[in-house]
C-alpha cells in the first residue's frame, strides 16, 4: 500500500507558524526541544525524534539528557522540576486514553509556569502531537531534517 508524503504548503505554513508561536512563548527553547521530543518518543514518530534530537545537540543539549529522556522519572537528578513538571504534563497530554489531564499534573505544571507559559507549553504539547500524527500516518523517514 503506498502512502503519500505529500503536506499541503498551507497546513505546513500554518503548523509551523503555530510551532514557532508557542516555542517563542514558552521562551526556553531547550525544554521545548525535551519536551517535543517526548511526545514523539511516545507516539513513535522517527522523523520528529531525528529532527528534535538534532535541534536540542544544536542548542548544546547534553547526551545524557537525551538518551535518558524516556526514563526522566527515575533519573531524578538530570532534570529541573520545572523540566519534570513540563514532562509530566506532556505524557499526560500526548495519552489522553483515561481521560482529562490529571489535575495533580497540572498544577504541578501551574506551579512552575505562569499561566502565559503554561499556555504556551499546552500550545507546544499540542502541536508537536498533530505534527506525529502527519508524519507518522504517511510513514516519512526520519533523516530529511538538517538545523
Amino acid at each position: 500500500m503506498s502512502r503519500t508524503q505529500l503536506l499541503d504548503p498551507r497546513v505546513g505554513r500554518a503548523m509551523s507558524a503555530l510551532s514557532a508561536a508557542a516555542k517563542q512563548g514558552l521562551g526556553d527553547p531547550v525544554l521545548a526541544e525535551l519536551v517535543m521530543i517526548r511526545a514523539s518518543q511516545i507516539n513513535h514518530c522517527a522523523f520528529c525524534l531525528d529532527m528534535h534530537l538534532r535541534a536540542a545537540r544544536k542548542d548544546g543539549e547534553s547526551e545524557d539528557r537525551l538518551q535518558l529522556l524516556a526514563a526522566w522519572e527515575e533519573a531524578e537528578d538530570l532534570y529541573s522540576e520545572r523540566e519534570r513538571a513540563a514532562l509530566a504534563l506532556t505524557e499526560a497530554v500526548t495519552v489522553l486514553t483515561e481521560g482529562f489531564v490529571p489535575d495533580a499534573v497540572y498544577d504541578r505544571a501551574a506551579d512552575h509556569f505562569t499561566e502565559a507559559e503554561l499556555a504556551h507549553l499546552i500550545a507546544l504539547i499540542t502541536v508537536i502531537n498533530g505534527w506525529n500524527r502527519l508524519m507518522v500516518s504517511r510513514r516519512v523517514p526520519p533523516g530529511g531534517y538538517l538545523p
